[in-house]
């Protein structure tokens, strides 16, 4: 749970960082292409020389020649690529903290349907108590997050954007996790980014014949680092997913997305924009449905 709270909190920075690079370029795709192919070079190159990276490449090319298991578990990548192109379309409209509470909308209910039903070899878990409240808080300190700015100017779609994000990054996490089990860490994070950078390359070539080439890229080296976030990040989940479960990964490192996206308008604020008093209560509600949701269910007496 540390694990997962503090690579939340990192996702808080790369979501600060990847809006402030699709802004000085005036291109939220090239940015987001930029984030996942700067973490793809870097996955490929921690895992060349591991001999469990290669195996676990080797195992996963083998599993999709033979088709041994869904061709669907190896596309987490494509839900990482939507989560990260919505941080270059919306994070500088939005700003960083209403951002996150609508991922975090998303994410909730999405987690809370992949564990009860399972995904591939994870096994489903029955609704107790402490989930069934803390996914409630949860949502509530969405709504109480979002209230501040729902009477803006702000359109509607960019939520609608980073709430679908969230929707699929907890089936990224699960996805991976199983990838991880077939495989290794560094295969399944591999895999995830060569996925992911495919599905934004080809995006951002349409929107090019669309719009036209991007603005020129900024020469600071810290607007890059987005990817490197994104390899912690990924890492991270799949290495851990199997002991936590989707829904509890999901509210530990999006209560330490919160928490660092809280503290990014505090200290550095994007421009124009101002942290709403509700939107840290929201946060604090929803480290509290963190804690609730990891309360473990009381067994029967005798059992």
């Amino acid at each position: 749970m540390l694990a997962a709270f503090v690579s939340g909190g990192a996702v808080a920075l790369q979501s600060r960082v990847n809006g402030e690079l699709a802004h000085r370029v005036d291109d939220g795709y090239l940015a987001a292409l930029i984030s996942f192919g700067t973490g793809l070079v870097l996955i490929g190159l921690a895992t060349a020389p591991l001999p469990s990276g290669r195996r676990g490449v080797r195992a996963v090319i083998t599993a999709l020649r033979t088709r041994s298991h869904p061709w669907w578990l190896f596309a987490g990548g494509a839900c990482g690529a939507l989560l990260v192109l919505s941080q270059g379309l919306t994070v500088t409209l939005l700003g960083v903290a209403l951002f996150t509470v609508a991922v975090v909308a998303g994410q909730t209910l999405s987690g809370l349907v992949i564990d009860r039903r399972g995904l591939g070899t994870m096994p489903g878990k029955r609704l107790t108590v402490p989930r069934v409240i803390g996914t409630g808080l949860a949502l509530v300190a969405v709504v109480v997050a979002m209230s501040a700015n729902l009477s803006t100017d702000v359109p509607w779609w960019l939520l609608i954007m980073p709430f679908v994000a969230g929707l699929g990054i907890a089936y990224q996490q699960a996805a991976n996790g199983q990838v991880r089990q077939l495989s290794s860490v560094a295969a399944a994070s591999l895999g995830n980014f060569v996925v992911g950078t495919t599905v934004l390359a080809i995006a951002f070539g349409v929107h090019v014949l669309a719009a036209g080439p991007p603005g020129p890229l900024p020469s600071e080296p810290w607007l890059y680092v987005g990817g490197a976030i994104g390899v912690l990040f990924i890492a991270l989940n799949a290495a851990i997913v199997k002991w936590t479960g989707v829904l509890l990964l999901g509210l530990t490192s999006l209560g330490g997305q919160l928490t660092g996206s809280v503290l990014l308008d505090l200290v550095a604020p994007a421009p124009g924009h101002q942290l709403p008093v509700t939107t840290v209560i929201g946060a604090v509600l929803t480290l509290i449905a963190v804690v609730i949701t990891a309360l473990p269910q009381r067994r029967p007496a005798g059992r």
